[in-house]
């Protein structure tokens, strides 16, 4: 007589198909990357709005201290020079804080309002992982009655357990149908969300740096009316600071 060790009881059901997990898994790692994304560029976009601020704020200090040195009131050329500095640096901060105010609002903002739609997003992933656990754990209990000798309590259960499995299991396909459905087009929909804030970045970038353009070729009608190069300035600042050593209080002893 065969006799074997253990009962070999029906093949366990598989809840979700390896297909459709592996469809999930997908598309809401896509996601996770998305979310990491954004926020980076939003915290990446606020630093550098800050980086600008700064460094128009700097300018405007450094053109006021010029503007404050003792050989302003000594020269006034240097006096018409540095007053016209001072006049670009204050202009290039204004245009430079209405083109940070304009990335706050097109560009910053809008990354921060999609940023906080993922904490839902990942919040109903978690209600589906739920939910598949508890159709896993019924189903489990459904089959420990379904293997046993069929007498009339264990058919009881048995009917009992498949009633309180049929709602978990229809809570858990619903739910794994709806993000099936919905993650793909929320992932596409960055684009059209996106683009019209990187295309407001570049337009206040352009009109920015027009500005600054017009700024400072001003500035340079102002304050340079030989045009010089860099290089004959260069010549000339040695020149002086030669005539300057050759001071005997600053002579070596």
């Amino acid at each position: 007589m065969n006799w074997m060790p253990f009962k070999i009881g029906p093949p366990k059901k598989q809840i979700v198909s390896k297909t459709v997990e592996r469809d999930f898994e997908r598309e809401y790692e896509k996601l996770q990357k998305l979310e990491e994304q954004t926020k980076k560029l939003h915290k990446d976009m606020k630093k550098s709005t800050e980086a600008d601020l700064a460094m128009s704020k700097a300018a405007v200090k450094i053109s006021a201290d010029l503007l404050s040195n003792p050989l302003c009131e000594q020269d006034q050329a240097f006096l018409e020079s540095m007053s016209a500095l001072d006049t670009a640096m204050k202009r290039m901060d204004a245009f430079n804080q209405e083109k940070v105010n304009q990335i706050q609002k097109t560009v910053i903002d809008p990354l921060k309002k999609y940023s906080g739609v993922f904490p839902s997003l990942n919040m109903a992933v978690k209600r589906r992982e739920q939910a598949l656990q508890d159709y896993k754990r019924l189903q489990s209990k459904v089959e420990k009655y379904e293997e046993k000798e069929k007498t009339g309590p264990v058919i009881v259960k048995l009917c009992q357990a498949k009633d309180e499995l049929r709602p978990v299991k229809d809570d858990f396909e619903a739910k794994n149908q709806q993000l099936l459905d919905e993650m793909p087009k929320f992932y596409q929909s960055r684009i059209d969300y996106f683009q019209p804030s990187f295309e407001a970045l570049i337009r206040a970038q352009v009109v920015y740096f027009t500005e600054m353009s017009n700024v400072f070729n001003q500035l340079t009608e102002q304050i340079d009316p030989g045009g010089l190069s860099d290089e004959q300035r260069q010549r000339e600042t040695e020149a002086k600071l030669s005539e300057l050593r050759s001071l005997s209080i600053v002579a070596d002893d």
